[in-house]
């Protein structure tokens, strides 16, 4: 930028962020395609991890698992830093937020955010996993969890706007009795950059066109019990948003048997 002012003194210099943005929003059917390989990988990536989680091992080691697994489907780079994570945990980690070098215990409730890059193109992508026996609360927090997603993206069709999208999103949150357990927006737009323009949230009335991307992820994060998430990356379009990601969203719990001594 300085050597520009420099080279061109009398110009001057507009930040074309906002016009970039709006052309980025819509993608084409080869943009498209680019996409939804980013997020098969990431599905690919879910899956061979999957297994990996069971009391004792860390988190950080999960997050080395994951990023391997990226490597060796294609995608270069994470399209972000991985974020491995769990939250009130009550017996391990006091209602806080635990990450990295702490092992998992029994039941807890574990947490994958990453995504994938493949020829530019991001996906960002999220599942929640639990090793041993959950809360006894955890399979209806999840199922209500999945009729949020399920809502907002069945809203996701063109004309609606996006604080629309995010207020079915969290309707069944609500309906459930847990609305201040959801404490961000529905998702966030999504292309070369992970994070663009429109935010499927309260505040953001973009009207919704076909061909537009966005992440879809609620979640509920309970305070002194467990956290529960998912998130996969839809398309609008008529009838509803189209998925990208194929890798089930329904609740992973693994059964670990004991290790002989």
């Amino acid at each position: 930028m300085l050597e520009l002012q420099g080279a061109l003194p009398s110009a001057r210099l507009v930040n074309g962020t906002p016009v970039v943005n709006e052309l980025r929003r819509v993608k084409s059917d080869l943009e498209l395609d680019l996409m939804k390989k980013a997020a098969l990988i990431a599905d690919g990536a879910m899956t061979a991890t999957a297994e990996k989680v069971e009391p004792g091992v860390t988190m950080a080691d999960l997050a080395e698992e994951v990023e391997h697994q990226l490597r060796i489907r294609g995608s270069r780079t994470p399209s972000f830093p991985t974020h491995i994570f769990s939250y009130g945990y009550a017996e391990s980690h006091d209602s806080t937020m635990a990450t990295g070098l702490e092992p998992i215990a029994d039941g807890e409730a574990v947490m994958f955010d990453f995504g994938a890059v493949w020829a530019g193109y991001c996906s960002d992508f999220g599942r929640t996993i639990v090793s041993g026996e959950p809360h006894p609360d955890y399979e209806r927090v999840y199922q209500v969890m999945l009729a949020a997603q399920e809502a907002g993206r069945t809203a996701a069709v063109p004309g609606a706007l996006a604080s629309e999208v995010n207020a079915a999103c969290r309707a069944p949150i609500e309906e459930a009795g847990l609305g201040e357990f959801f404490r961000h927006r529905m998702g966030h737009g999504i292309g070369l950059d992970v994070h663009e323009q429109p935010f499927i949230s309260e505040e953001d009335r973009t009207p919704l066109e076909p061909g537009m991307t966005f992440t879809d992820e609620p979640s509920i994060l309970w305070d002194g019990h467990f956290a529960v998430r998912i998130e996969d990356v839809v398309v609008c379009g008529e009838g509803g948003g189209r998925t990208l990601n194929e890798l089930s969203g329904e609740a992973v719990i693994r059964q670990v048997a004991e290790k002989s001594a």
